[in-house]
């Protein structure tokens, strides 16, 4: 992955290479617009600069992301041709220095996006955000990682994690700020203990905002290798929305015949079954009948974990060494996909 810079102009050039430096990344340089082509839809981002922006929009090139215009005192010709080009952005140097660096920084850094997987109770008080916690602590032992609260009404996740007093933003803050959010941003802002890091809320009065969680998703994949969603089972169209933004879907029940009713119903609900599982917490319910009632494979069986509400009031989270924790995590996340 690569970045390419189409422009004529010495001090653009200039600028914009010391910049890469200083994120670590040395671009594909084009002062003719029609070779720049060749590299347009490879590149991870494209700068155009001010003094060839409308020369390329002339070509007309396939629209696409990560498309910005850098200029030096921009005038309104150039964001006309930004418009035309489909840019995302003007970046006027050098007050947008520092967002360059880190847009480049970014360059190749998950440019997949780390894998996300959502987490869900498919009958109340099944231990889904115990389960959601103890995976991300399981894989923040081998790489970056961050856990995401989307239920209102939980117990707020860095309580879980032993996390509520550290510094950091929370969802508060998030929706405040505006604009593209970088991930190097995302994850050195909030509250985190090595590569572990949570999204969560800071005072009692809660409320999920859909537009502050669609931009923070993208920064949070990019830079982490796996974001864990704990998605709230009464969240209605929100909720509906991040289960469908899932790669991979966990549905944590009592094997018990009105927790594997409540799943079902939550499951067609959803129209969910391709990249979903099932959790099984401790229930007269056999693993196979579990299975044909709610139409999802068994991931996991996991019996109450001795110990649990002690871990938690002492702030070390829910996951220990051994235990039905470890193993059901142990087998969802399997070291080699670390």
């Amino acid at each position: 992955m690569s970045a390419l810079l189409i422009t004529r102009s010495p001090d653009l050039h200039d600028a914009v290479l010391r910049l890469s430096a200083a994120a670590g990344l040395e671009p594909e340089v084009f002062a003719d617009p029609v070779a720049a082509l060749g590299a347009w839809a490879e590149a991870s981002v494209v700068l155009v600069g001010a003094d060839l922006a409308g020369e390329v929009a002339e070509l007309a090139p396939q629209r696409r992301d990560g498309v910005h215009v850098v200029a030096i005192a921009p005038g309104e010709a150039v964001f006309r041709a930004a418009v035309g080009l489909g840019a995302e952005s003007v970046a006027e140097l050098p007050e947008a220095a520092d967002w360059l660096v880190e847009t480049l920084s970014e360059v190749g850094e998950h440019a997949a996006g780390g894998r996300l997987i959502g987490v869900i109770g498919g009958a109340g008080g099944s231990g889904a955000t115990t389960l959601a916690c103890a995976m991300a602590q399981w894989h923040a032992r081998r790489a970056p990682t961050i856990v995401v609260d989307t239920d209102p009404l939980g117990p707020g996740l860095d309580r879980l994690l032993g996390l509520e007093e550290t510094p950091g933003v929370r969802w508060e803050s998030l929706i405040d700020t505006a604009g593209r959010l970088g991930s190097r941003s995302l994850r050195e802002s909030v509250p985190r203990r090595g590569d572990l890091g949570v999204v969560t809320w800071s005072g009692v009065r809660r409320h999920l905002d859909l537009p502050t969680v669609r931009r923070i998703l993208p920064a949070a994949r990019r830079g982490h290798d796996l974001v864990v969603l704990d998605l709230a089972r009464h969240g209605g169209a929100q909720m509906v929305e991040l289960a469908d933004r899932c790669v991979e879907l966990v549905f944590v029940t009592p094997a018990s015949v009105p927790g594997l009713a409540a799943t079902a119903r939550l499951v067609a609900d959803l129209g969910r079954t391709t990249g979903a599982g099932l959790v099984l917490r401790p229930g007269a319910v056999s693993d196979g009948d579990a299975e044909r009632a709610t139409g999802l494979p068994l991931l996991a069986a996991m019996r109450d974990q001795r110990g649990l509400q002690e871990a938690l009031d002492r702030g070390i989270g829910p996951l220990s060494r051994r235990g039905p924790l470890a193993r059901a995590v142990r087998g969802m996340l399997p070291r080699e996909a670390a």
